[in-house]
Parts: structure tokens; C-alpha cells; sequence
């Protein structure tokens, strides 16, 4: 089992400080999500070879490695020119992958179009839903037979506002992918988008289940609907936290136990992303709660 950081809240630091940032919070694993001067959200990414030669160094030096890469690209884009720009950065993304000798990837199903071209959630009805999820199918008929032949780990997890937000069907188009290679990611922070029974839920999905993200959040769903008040009335709006463990309502005791029960073995990452004012706070405490309950549940070494 691999527990890993997705170091977005201390992007200030350069690509070279970040190894052993993370290595201070006592982490071995980072999981590397979009930043400007590497996987950049959306765009193509700004990699090269001296970037690369130093990030590893520095990786190296700090004796830490990389869990997984994370793309964020506009892969189920109903604009097709839109799709095939994703395509073409997805690819660069595997070559990059390959050269620093890291064997898995994650990212989700994907929200659609740029927003300024019509993506908003609240257009994500009827066609075009399935407009999305077409070009979704799309973009993985042409990046699966390469992940499969680099020998890259796909983990692909369901976001609010994506076209696909819930646990089911999310798991069953990726049974349909049919790839030894193409995974489910549990992110608990989405629980209550995913469904309200985080053990039935584990369990429904523990045959492709490789990762979880950890974070904290509060059903938004509670209060009769009334526990966030948005304007204006019925909006759309997709709210969730990434907040501490025990900040919020997720069941940890029945998350990490179901876990244990389906026998998973694979990436854990903290992520976290709300308190930028106390971030190495944040990551030394969910460093230490994490390994507090795979200690419980799994056993100590």
C-alpha cells in the first residue's frame, strides 16, 4: 500500500522543493496533480528535458517517488477539436509518465466542454450527457491500447459535474472498458454524490477498486437540502469540501474497514486542499491519522 500527498496546496514551491516538503510531512509518495509549470490544468503540459532531469533529481535526493500523475484534460469534450487537443496532451502526458518511470496515472470522467463554450452543469442534461460520454468513449478507444502497451495503471474516479457523478454506473463503464489496466478511484470527499452507504458502496466496486483519495467533507444532501443555502434558489451549483479527517461526516471507521474487509492494497492519497493557511499542519496531522487507521485495521509492521 502506497499513502501518498497530492501536494496542490503547496504549489508555491518550485518543482525541486516540493520532494522534500513532502518528505518533512512524512510522506514517501507524491501524487502529482496540475500545475503550471508541469501538468498544466487543460493545456498542454510544460515539460521538458531539463525539467524533468532536475524534478527527478530532487525526487531522488529526497527519497521520495511518485505514487501517480494526474492530467486534468477535456477528454469527453463534446467539441471534437476541443477532444482531440485533450487526446494530444493525454499522450504527452504517458510519455512523460514513462520517462520518470511512474506506473500509474489518475484523473476523472470529465466535465465536458470549456465552460465558456456551454459546459456548465446545469446544460449536462439529456444529449448532452450523452454527447459527453460518447466522446468520453472516444478519447479511451485511442488512449487505452497505449496505456495498455506502456504498461500505465488508469484510475479514473466520477466529480461533481462530471457526466458521470455517481458511484453506479461509474463502475460499470469501467468494467465495460474491460482493461486489466483501467481502474476505479474512490474519492471519499465525492461520498455523498457517490451514494449514502460508503460500506455497500466499497464493496460494490472493490473488483476495480486500485486507489482512494482521503479527505473529509459534510453531506450536503442533510437538512432537507437546507444545509447549504445557495442563490439563487435551485442552482445547480456542485459544493463539496477536501477538509481534515473528522472535520466532516464521512464514516471513517466504516471506510477504512470496509477497505480492509475487500482486501485493498493500493494507493491512498491524502488531499486536502482547505486550509492553504495551515498546510504543513494539515499534512503532517492526515499523514498521521491515515496511518492511525491502516495501523487499526490492517496492523502495525
Amino acid at each position: 500500500m502506497k499513502i501518498a500527498l497530492d501536494p496542490f496546496m503547496h504549489r508555491h514551491l518550485s518543482l525541486e522543493q516540493l520532494p522534500s516538503k513532502v518528505a518533512e510531512l512524512g510522506f514517501e509518495w507524491i501524487e502529482l496533480s496540475p500545475r503550471a509549470d508541469f501538468l498544466e490544468w487543460f493545456k498542454a503540459p510544460r515539460v521538458f528535458p531539463d525539467r524533468v532531469k532536475s524534478f527527478k533529481k530532487a525526487l531522488k535526493d529526497a527519497d521520495v517517488g511518485i505514487s501517480s500523475l494526474l492530467p486534468m484534460y477535456r477528454w469527453a469534450s463534446p467539441d471534437e477539436a476541443e477532444r482531440q487537443a485533450a487526446v494530444r496532451h493525454w499522450k504527452r502526458a504517458i510519455e512523460i509518465c514513462v520517462e520518470l518511470e511512474v506506473d500509474v496515472m489518475n484523473s476523472e470522467f470529465g466535465r465536458g466542454p470549456h465552460p465558456d463554450k456551454g459546459g456548465c452543469y446545469c446544460c449536462h442534461t439529456g444529449s448532452m450527457i450523452e454527447s459527453s460520454e460518447d466522446a468520453w468513449w472516444r478519447s479511451m478507444e485511442e488512449l487505452v491500447p497505449l496505456v495498455e502497451r506502456e504498461g500505465i495503471m488508469l484510475h479514473i474516479e466520477p466529480h461533481p459535474e462530471d457526466w458521470v457523478e455517481e458511484l453506479q454506473p461509474a463502475v460499470d463503464i469501467i468494467r465495460t472498458v474491460n482493461s486489466k489496466n483501467v481502474k476505479f478511484l474512490y474519492c471519499a470527499p465525492h461520498t455523498y454524490y457517490f451514494g449514502d452507504d460508503t460500506k455497500a458502496m466499497i464493496r460494490e466496486c472493490a473488483d476495480v477498486l486500485a486507489h482512494v483519495h482521503i479527505a473529509d467533507t459534510f453531506n450536503h444532501k442533510a437538512s432537507s437540502g437546507l444545509r447549504y443555502i445557495l442563490n439563487p434558489p435551485g442552482t445547480n451549483a456542485r459544493i463539496h469540501q477536501h477538509l481534515n479527517i473528522g472535520q466532516g461526516e464521512v464514516p471513517w471507521d466504516d471506510f477504512f474497514g470496509t477497505l480492509h474487509e475487500v482486501g485493498f492494497d493500493g494507493i491512498m492519497t491524502a488531499c486536502v486542499f482547505a486550509w492553504e493557511d495551515k498546510m504543513d499542519e494539515s499534512g503532517h496531522f492526515m499523514r498521521s491519522e491515515i496511518q492511525r487507521y491502516v495501523d487499526k485495521y490492517w496492523g502495525t509492521k
